[in-house]
C-alpha cells in the first residue's frame, strides 16, 4: 500500500541491538543519526539523511543513567525541527515509572515529569512495553500504545511443556497480570503477600495458594536488586514448589541481582531484550520482542488496529 509520508526507523544508544533487531523485522534499515558527547558529558544529536514529512519511529529504552531520557528528548526535538510528519517515540522500557504517584508527603511523581518531558520534546505518540503501573498511559495527552510481555512469554512456555503448573503474582498489584498467564496456559493461581519496609528490600510474609508439588512460573514486570524474586523462589521451595522458573520483561539488574539469582532457587529466569543485559548468566535466558515492535509499528504506519497485540 503506497504511503504519502516514508517511514524512517532510528536507534538511540541505549539499546542498539534490539533497534536493529526490529528494523530488520520490519524490512529496512536503521537510519542514520550521529549521537556523541563532548567533553563535559554533554550530549549533540545530528541526524544525517532528510526526514522531511517522513513518519519517524525513535526506539530507545530509558534505563538509568538519565543520559537515555536526555537523548531521546533531544532525538525528538531533533526530528520535529526536521519537519517530520509525525514522531513516535518507541520506550522498550519506560524508566521512572515506578514513582506513578505521590504515596508520602514531598515526594515527585516521576512518570508524569517524564510524559510532561515527551509532550514538551513535540512526541505525537508512545509506544512501550510492560509499564509498571498502566495508569501511566493517562499522564499523557498524546496516544500510548502499551504492549504487554506476554506475547512472546506465553509462546516460550509452551514450547516448556510444563505440567502441573501454577503462576505465581509476586505481590497483589501484579495478581491481574498472573492471571491473565495462568488462563493462558491454563494453569493455577498463587499469590505472594510481601512487605516492603524500605526501596528494594522485600519480606515474604505468606503464600496464598498451592505450590507444593508443581511447577512454578513466578511473573514480574521487572527485576531490579532481585530481592524480591530471590526471596519468593526460596519461600516457593520451602513449600514444596518443583521446578521455579521466573519471568521479568525488564531485566535491570543493578546492585546484587546477578548474585542474588545465581544464589536462589531460581531454576531459570527468561527475561526479554528491552534492557540489554550487564552480563550473561547460565541462569538467565533472553526471548526478543523485535517481532512484537516490529508488527505495531507497521500497524501504526498503516493505521491498523494493534488491539490484538494489547491482550495480555
Amino acid at each position: 500500500m503506497y504511503q504519502e509520508h516514508p517511514i524512517s526507523i532510528f536507534s538511540g544508544r541505549s539499546n542498539p541491538a534490539l533497534a536493529g533487531a526490529v528494523a530488520k523485522a520490519y524490512g529496512q534499515e536503521l537510519g542514520q543519526v550521529e549521537i556523541k558527547n563532548f567533553s563535559d558529558g554533554e550530549i549533540y544529536v545530528h541526524f544525517e539523511e532528510s526526514i522531511r514529512g517522513c513518519e519517524v519511529f525513535i526506539i530507545q529504552s530509558t534505563h538509568p543513567g538519565g543520559d537515555n531520557w536526555i537523548e531521546l528528548l533531544l532525538m525528538i526535538d531533533a526530528v520535529k525541527r526536521a519537519s517530520a510528519s509525525r514522531v513516535t517515540a518507541v520506550i522498550p522500557y519506560f524508566g521512572y515509572a515506578r514513582q506513578d504517584r505521590k504515596d508520602q508527603p514531598r515526594v515527585s511523581i516521576a512518570a508524569k515529569l517524564m510524559a510532561n518531558m515527551l509532550t514538551t520534546a513535540g512526541v505525537d505518540r508512545v509506544l512501550t512495553m510492560d509499564l509498571h503501573a498502566s495508569q501511566i498511559q493517562g499522564f499523557f495527552d498524546v496516544p500510548v500504545d502499551h504492549l504487554y510481555g506476554s506475547a512472546v512469554f506465553i509462546e516460550h512456555f509452551r514450547s516448556m511443556n510444563l505440567e502441573n503448573l501454577v503462576v505465581v503474582a509476586p505481590d497483589v498489584g501484579g495478581i491481574k497480570m498472573a492471571r491473565a498467564y495462568a488462563k493462558r496456559l491454563d494453569a493455577e493461581l498463587a499469590l505472594i503477600d510481601k512487605r516492603r519496609p524500605s526501596q528494594n528490600v522485600a519480606e515474604i510474609m505468606h503464600i496464598i495458594g498451592e505450590v507444593a508439588d508443581r511447577n512454578v512460573i513466578l511473573i514480574d514486570d521487572m527485576v531490579d536488586t532481585a530481592g524480591t524474586l530471590a526471596s519468593a523462589a526460596n519461600a516457593l521451595r520451602e513449600q514444596g514448589a518443583l521446578k521455579i522458573i521466573a519471568a521479568c520483561t525488564h531485566p535491570l539488574l543493578s546492585g546484587p541481582a546477578y548474585e542474588r539469582i545465581e544464589s536462589s532457587c531460581i531454576d531459570e529466569m527468561v527475561v526479554t531484550d528491552t534492557i540489554p543485559l550487564v552480563r550473561p548468566s547460565e541462569k538467565i535466558s533472553v526471548v526478543s520482542v523485535a517481532d512484537v515492535f516490529a508488527d505495531t509499528i507497521r500497524r501504526i504506519y498503516n493505521d491498523e488496529s494493534v488491539s490484538t497485540v494489547f491482550i495480555p
